[in-house]
């Protein structure tokens, strides 16, 4: 079997991702330097597995997500606030905020599940974000850059997340699209 490119991630409810699909459409512009991330793609990292996995190695995590999503009862995110990283003034990605406590902890126990199946401990501190856009260009246009900040409190709502999802990537010069290879439901309490 050829290696795949995976990650594993959540998905916000319609609700929201309408509401941020919404900003974006009022947003984006022909040329404004700003590859924008479309509905569809929508999706919260919890932990980005790697380029070109074993088919094999990610059986074996199946088994780690499913005792992570039976240890993890539903929860609920709030979505709100446009930023970017580094920031709005040079800003290489456009995100909407996310408020959880139990999203970090949903991510520690996704991190640790997979290092128990020899996947790589990510050095960084997660973060959670929802991408919304990459910056091809740093020389945003002033409409941009003032539309950016006029959403920068926007509230997008509130998701109830109940399951976590173990998806294979395929990237081409179009974009990139997203195959949910299994998903795991949480087991309320």
């Amino acid at each position: 079997m050829k290696p795949l490119r995976a990650f594993v991630a959540i998905r916000m409810n319609k609700q929201v991702e309408d509401a941020v699909a919404a900003i974006s459409d009022a947003i984006k512009r022909p040329r404004d330097g700003i590859r924008w991330v479309p509905r569809a793609n929508l999706h919260i990292t919890l932990k980005f597995l790697g380029p070109a996995i074993d088919p094999l190695r990610l059986e074996r995590l199946t088994a780690g997500l499913h005792e992570v999503a039976m240890k993890t009862a539903p929860f609920e995110v709030a979505a709100r606030g446009l930023g970017a990283f580094p920031n709005l003034e040079h800003p290489r990605a456009i995100f909407v905020g996310l408020h959880s406590v139990e999203l970090g902890a949903l991510a520690s126990r996704v991190e640790t599940a997979a290092i128990e199946c020899g996947f790589a401990h990510e050095n960084r501190r997660w973060n959670g974000h929802l991408t919304i856009g990459r910056v091809r260009d740093a020389h945003l246009t002033a409409r941009t850059r003032h539309a950016l900040d006029a959403a920068k409190d926007t509230d997008f709502g509130i998701s109830k997340i109940e399951s976590i999802t173990l998806y294979r990537s395929h990237l081409s010069p179009e974009g990139a699209s997203y195959q949910a290879l299994a998903t795991f439901l949480f087991h309320p309490r």
